[in-house]
C-alpha cells in the first residue's frame, strides 16, 4: 500500500472504516475515499487492504470500485463508441461511467457503435480522466531498450501500405511488414511478437516468428513430437499451402521449411514425395 494514489490506475488501498453505504478507504493526502456497498466484498474488514480502480464520479470526487476497467490511464486500447454528444464521444470502458473523448481529440468524428484506438491519461488542466484518438502523440520518442529477438506485446494499430502498424509494449511504435503476416491479423488483436531490428529512429521492425536458430530448433521439436505421434509420417511437404501449414502447426512456411530441413540434417527425417517419414531408430 502507498500513501500517494494513482487516479485512473489500480491501487491497493486500507480500510478507514465502514458506513451505511460502502467502506471509506485510506487516501493519503486525499482524505479518504468512498468503496461503494455495492463493491465491497463480503470477507473485507477494517483494516484489511483491497485492491480499487479510482475514478471521478459525476461530482467530480474520487470513487473506488473493485471491478477492472478496459484500460487505464496510461494505456493505449481499442474502445467502443457508447453514445456521442455535442461535446464529444463516450467510449465503453468498463463498469464505471463512459470514457470521454472531446473533439478536439477525435481524428475523425466518432460514430456510436465503432470501435477506436486511444491513449487514456489525465487532463493536465481538469484533472479529469479522458481519451484521445491523437496516439502518436503519446508514443516514446526514445530509444527502445529492445535487441533483435527480443519477445515484445503487441496491440495492432492500422494496416499501411507496408504492413500492420503496432504499439509495441504499450510505448513504442512497431511495424508487422505484409510479408511477416502467415495469419490475419486485426485493429485491436494482441499478439506476441519478436523485434527483427531496431531502427534508427527508434520504431521496431517485428516478426510473429521466433527468429534465429533458436526459433527453428524449437519448432524442430514440435514437428518431431508430430511426426512420432502419427505413426512416423506427415503428408506436408514443400508443396503443401502456407494456410494449410499455418493451420496445423501456427507457423510460417519458412519456419516449416528451416525445420524439415533441420531435421533431414540430423538425420532424423526423410523427404519422400508424399511427405515427410520419420528414420526408423536402429
Amino acid at each position: 500500500m502507498t500513501d500517494k494514489i494513482s487516479l485512473g490506475r489500480m491501487n491497493r488501498l486500507r480500510v478507514s472504516h465502514f458506513a451505511d453505504h460502502g467502506a471509506y478507504l485510506h487516501g493519503g493526502p486525499d482524505g479518504t475515499i468512498l468503496l461503494p456497498r455495492r463493491y465491497v466484498p463480503a470477507h473485507l474488514r477494517e483494516g484489511d487492504e483491497v485492491d480499487v480502480f479510482l475514478y471521478l464520479d459525476q461530482e467530480e470526487r474520487i470513487v473506488a470500485t473493485t471491478e477492472e476497467p478496459l484500460a487505464q490511464v496510461g494505456d493505449f486500447a481499442w474502445l467502443t463508441v457508447s453514445w456521442v454528444n455535442n461535446f464529444g464521444a463516450f467510449l465503453h470502458w468498463g463498469p464505471m461511467k463512459d470514457l470521454f473523448v472531446p473533439f478536439r481529440e477525435q481524428k475523425m468524428k466518432m460514430q456510436k457503435g465503432h470501435s477506436y484506438l486511444v491513449h487514456v491519461h489525465l487532463d493536465p488542466d481538469t484533472y479529469r480522466i479522458m481519451a484521445s484518438a491523437k496516439v502518436e502523440r503519446y508514443l516514446s520518442s526514445e530509444m527502445p531498450p529492445f535487441r533483435a529477438a527480443d519477445a515484445v506485446d503487441c496491440l495492432v494499430w492500422q494496416k499501411s501500405d507496408l504492413g500492420l502498424k503496432c504499439i509495441v509494449e504499450n510505448r513504442y511504435s512497431g511495424m508487422l511488414f505484409d510479408n511477416e503476416l502467415f495469419r490475419p491479423l486485426f485493429s485491436g488483436d494482441r499478439v506476441r511478437a519478436y523485434v527483427r531490428q531496431v531502427r534508427p529512429d527508434g520504431k521496431l521492425d517485428l516478426t510473429l516468428q521466433e527468429p534465429g536458430r533458436r526459433g527453428v530448433r524449437s519448432f524442430s521439436d514440435v514437428l518431431l513430437a508430430h511426426l512420432h505421434t502419427n505413426g512416423g509420417f506427415t503428408p506436408l511437404t514443400d508443396h503443401t499451402p502456407a494456410e494449410e501449414v499455418y493451420a496445423l502447426f501456427g507457423v510460417s512456411k519458412k519456419v516449416f521449411k528451416q525445420a524439415v530441413g533441420d531435421l533431414y540434417r540430423r538425420r532424423l527425417i526423410t523427404i519422400g514425395a508424399d511427405g515427410l517419414h520419420l528414420v526408423a531408430e536402429d
